[in-house]
């Protein structure tokens, strides 16, 4: 099934520039505001009581925050769901507190403010040294599957197997060293992937170096997505995330097919047009995988309610992003390698 008819020849190379301002636009913004604000984590990985409550009419935030002020936690961050009449999701920052008891001392302190109609729908919560190494290990979660994508994709389209994973292996010890000696996981991740990045480009792996530049790029702009919408990452968006890189991934493969298919054809063109007649070869596909996923993502997001709300939001800026790198980033950066090594 072709919904672009074939023959198709939109510049797409010739617009790189542009994308590449785009792109560079909203990873600074997302690294100012990784350094100003900070990510909103989740109580999956800070610690503390998360309460979903529903009450007969709606109430005010205050309100709540004044009726649980007897049983001393009018600190916490008391949410409205959206989409759902009367009910809030009150955070408690806490870890200290009796699971047993908080059910029944939050029911109490609400039905004596409201008198009725109040009903707790769930108590949960995660300890300060569960969520610290969850925290952990969705980090090296998110790092392991673009390192071992580097390593598929170099075998694949290389046939330099064992050179990636010389590769790997010397990452995965140096990721453990510095482990030991106590570097933090944030800047371990951060100075494993530029040795990942600085590797591929020594080694030559140029369709690896493209697709991890693209997964990069697609991870960033997502988390940047939530950090200007100021929702919070959770277990379940950590998830979205290594989805999206699969999603990525599948664009960003068939279009790399379809470069290295025209590059063994007879015919020789430059590389710039080559590379443009296959985005252009493999678009009925791409725009065809992404909207029927859109679609499907779409219904979650408007019909699947709070509880996968987030996760539906993650996977709808990624899908976006994705699409656009496989085109944009991914293609580009072997276009870069050819000016750099081509003469050589």
């Amino acid at each position: 099934m072709e919904i672009i008819k074939p023959g198709i020849n939109i510049n797409f190379i010739g617009k790189r520039k542009i994308a590449y301002l785009i792109s560079g636009s909203l990873i600074l913004i997302t690294l100012f505001l990784l350094i100003w604000k900070g990510p909103r984590y989740g109580v999956d990985f800070t610690g503390g009581v998360v309460i979903q409550v529903r009450f007969d009419k709606k109430k005010s935030i205050n309100e709540i925050r004044e009726a649980l002020k007897p049983i001393h936690l009018n600190d916490s961050i008391i949410q409205e769901f959206k989409g759902k009449e009367a009910e809030y999701l009150i955070r408690v920052r806490k870890t200290n507190i009796d699971l047993a008891k908080v059910h029944d001392q939050v029911k109490d302190a609400l039905l004596a403010k409201f008198k009725k109609g109040v009903d707790i729908r769930r108590v949960e919560m995660v300890g300060p040294k569960i969520g610290k190494e969850l925290k952990q290990k969705a980090l090296l979660a998110i790092f392991y599957s673009i390192l071992f994508i580097a390593i598929y994709i170099s075998g694949r389209f290389e046939m330099k197997w064992m050179m990636s994973i010389v590769m790997a292996a010397a990452l995965i010890i140096s990721v453990y060293t510095a482990s030991s000696l106590g570097v933090k996981i944030t800047w371990l991740i951060f100075i494993a992937m530029v040795v990942t990045l600085g590797l591929c480009w020594f080694l030559r792996l140029r369709y690896a170096l493209g697709a991890i530049i693209a997964l990069i790029h697609d991870v960033t702009i997502t988390i940047g997505a939530f950090l200007i919408t100021q929702k919070e990452i959770s277990l379940a968006i950590v998830a979205a995330l290594l989805t999206i890189v699969g999603y990525s991934l599948n664009d960003t493969i068939i279009v790399f097919d379809r470069i290295r298919e025209n590059l063994r054809k007879p015919k020789k063109q430059p590389f710039p047009i080559l590379i443009n007649r296959s985005i252009n070869e493999t678009l009925s596909r791409t725009v065809l995988t992404s909207s029927t996923t859109l679609f499907v993502v779409l219904a979650l997001f408007f019909l699947g309610g709070k509880v996968i709300h987030d996760f539906a939001f993650a996977m709808l800026v990624g899908i976006a992003v994705g699409t656009y790198s496989s085109i944009f980033v991914a293609s580009p950066i072997l276009l870069i390698w050819k000016e750099e090594f081509g003469k050589k």
